[in-house]
């Protein structure tokens, strides 16, 4: 993939670009955390503890990180020392002076993504939809290859995927998904995937071998669950229950139990028709719908600060970000970065770390 080199914080006692690092005050809030946690009267209401639980996971995760980094940067250091001082020139430190700079340069990736999540949301699991363009099976087979995508993206970084609705195909593929994804900054790199996206190879449905192209949403979404305060008042919302559609069995599609919820005055809406009890659909529609209503608040603050930097790119979800290129080349390239990836394969089997790193240095770029 071509991209710009990360910082060395080895050379700058631990201060990527962006910012600093401060591993004292990290172990000093989470020795808070652990102390509020373990007031007798902590646990009366499991839930309000939601919002800290959640930080001191990301605090861990933080110090652990940090702590590998260091010891990356110590190890280096001890490897260069002994290639220089390679008097008989056997050069039998080179080969594992070579696999830890590739084990320290990729920290350092992680290391400057981390730094560039900036955005008070960033930190927040996040609620992921996939929906196919115009085209028939063609787009949904591509919209498939999305969810695909993303699910081994998640489980690489040991993420936890739940699906909340999927309405499958009529022949392959899906016509729409919505996925939460849970983890440390799930939001923040998902947020580089919303936009459009293009697909281009020979068609397998296409008897004739001919090259099509195939277009699919996603739309990403920070999941505020219970945490975020919005005015959403009852009489403001429209419950319509419906029979579910699509392959159930177990009787998922005998029975109303689909569910979606509409807000009436920004014509927002959610459905959720997994669940075969209509309570569970409702909740699960419920928490899609507020995170929409978030997302646009949010959206429209982004749109205002857009406003103040007249004469640069745009960043908006409708926007054709990147192609998928199978024939008569193989590429993958986004269009907001210039960010370019020969190995396809690799791509689609959700190794997409490199285009997130871009394009958060793109946004960070934008925001100065």
């Amino acid at each position: 993939m071509i991209c710009a080199p990360p910082v060395n914080p080895c050379s700058n006692g631990l201060k990527p670009s962006g910012g600093g690092f401060d591993p004292a005050s990290l172990e000093e809030r989470l020795k808070s955390i652990e102390a509020e946690l373990s007031r007798p009267d902590a646990w009366e209401k499991p839930e309000s503890l939601t919002p800290l639980l959640r930080e001191k996971a990301a605090l861990g995760n933080e110090i652990e990180r940090l702590a590998r980094l260091k010891k990356s940067c110590e190890d280096m250091r001890e490897w260069l020392a002994l290639a220089q001082d390679d008097d008989d020139g056997s050069g039998e430190a080179l080969e594992p002076l070579a696999r830890q700079q590739k084990d320290l340069a990729a920290l350092l990736d992680e290391t400057e993504l981390v730094m560039l999540l900036s955005a008070e949301e960033d930190g927040k699991d996040a609620i992921l939809e996939i929906h196919p363009g115009a085209g028939g099976t063609e787009s949904q087979d591509w919209a498939e290859m999305l969810l695909r995508l993303y699910a081994r993206w998640a489980a690489r970084r040991k993420y936890a995927v739940e699906e909340l609705d999927l309405l499958p195909g009529d022949e392959a593929g899906i016509k729409s998904v919505t996925l939460r994804i849970a983890g440390p900054h799930a939001f923040g790199f998902l947020k580089s995937e919303r936009g459009i996206h293009r697909l281009i190879r020979i068609s397998p449905f296409d008897a004739s071998g001919r090259r099509h192209t195939s277009f699919a949403s996603v739309d990403v979404m920070p999941d505020v669950g219970n945490e975020i305060e919005l005015d959403i008042r009852e009489s403001d919302l429209r419950i319509d229950i419906f029979r579910s559609s699509g392959p159930g069995g177990q009787s998922v599609n005998t029975t109303s139990s689909a569910v979606r919820v509409t807000h009436l005055p920004t014509g927002v809406s959610a459905q959720c028709q997994n669940e075969k009890s209509q309570h569970h659909n409702r909740e699960t529609a419920l928490r899609v719908l507020r995170a929409r209503l978030y997302n646009l608040e949010v959206q429209k603050r982004e749109a205002e600060r857009q406003a103040e930097y007249a004469g640069k790119d745009a960043i908006a979800f409708g926007s054709q970000i990147r192609t998928y290129t199978l024939q008569p080349y193989r590429l993958v390239k986004d269009h907001r970065t210039g960010c370019e990836a020969g190995d396809v394969d690799a791509v689609l089997d959700g190794q997409i770390d490199r285009f997130q790193h871009d394009y958060l240095l793109h946004l960070h770029e934008l925001r100065r």
